[in-house]
């Protein structure tokens, strides 16, 4: 699908070398934006619990998602980056410059996960592996999530509002509930923060022709999901079904575009 608006629109989409990351930058090049795909690879340690499949995604980087683009037609380009590092969005914000021109659209997918828990378990309902809560831990939701969110929301507006731009876009992910994430409870926190950032950025840069949301994907098969999770999902009456990263991209991608000029401060809740 091709979503108006778009096309030359330069975007940066984060945490995009595998799942909705990789099916979004697809999606906003098919739309003829240019797009910056950011990534880290990230090598997990053996662990029953994780797919090999999923694990392999981590640790690769974005070579196939460029090019599939670029063969389709597109333009893309990757930087391996840290967004731990403060000194990273000036890094690629520079780099999606001097590729493309100056950024329009920003789409805050990457995740720093590490699964921790307040309680003394060594896995979750699902045989999943938990971590006591740390500083490590915390650390590494925290900043990436959150800060690191929010450092490049804070990286885009300056350059957007000093060049006197009047059209942008940002879209974050997010995950767990109100009440908290249970067994994932530094993650939940960071993106609970992601979003507070978010609709600070909508309230703050609407002037500037920005519009800032959120969209919170029901279960994803991104490759992660065991037996036992697609079980846990089939038994609860909050979730409908297992989407694949292509259709929660669509949304990010309606959410960039024209039709959503409207849309702002929102969290959308996908089933």
């Amino acid at each position: 699908m091709r979503y108006e608006g778009v096309d030359g629109r330069v975007a940066i989409v984060t945490g995009a070398n595998h799942g909705i990351g990789a099916a979004t930058a697809r999606a906003l090049a098919a739309s003829g934006a240019p797009v910056l795909l950011t990534y880290l690879r990230v090598r997990e340690p053996a662990d029953p619990s994780l797919t090999e499949a999923y694990r392999a995604a981590r640790a690769g980087d974005a070579g196939d998602v460029i090019e599939t683009i670029r063969q389709a037609g597109g333009q893309a380009e990757a930087v391996e980056s840290d967004l731990r590092d403060p000194a990273t969005p000036a890094r690629l914000f520079d780099a999606a410059e001097t590729a493309f021109g100056p950024v329009e659209i920003l789409v805050n997918n990457a995740t720093g996960w590490a699964q921790d828990t307040f309680r003394n378990a060594p896995v979750d309902r699902l045989g999943r592996t938990l971590q006591p809560l740390s500083t490590s831990t915390a650390s590494q939701n925290l900043e990436v999530d959150a800060r690191g969110s929010a450092l490049m929301i804070a990286e885009f507006a300056r350059r957007h509002v000093a060049r006197g731009g009047a059209w942008g876009r940002i879209v974050g992910l997010t995950s767990g509930g109100p009440l908290g994430f249970p067994d994932e409870v530094s993650y939940g926190a960071a993106k609970a923060a992601l979003v507070s950032y978010a609709m600070s950025a909508a309230l703050e840069l609407g002037e500037y022709g920005i519009t800032s949301n959120v969209v919170h994907p029901p279960v994803t098969d991104t490759g992660w999901l065991t037996p036992a999770v697609r079980e846990f999902v089939a038994g609860r009456e909050t979730h409908f079904h297992v989407a694949q990263p292509e259709e929660v991209a669509d949304v990010i991608a309606f959410l960039v575009s024209d039709g959503a000029a409207l849309i702002t401060a929102n969290v959308v809740q996908l089933r």
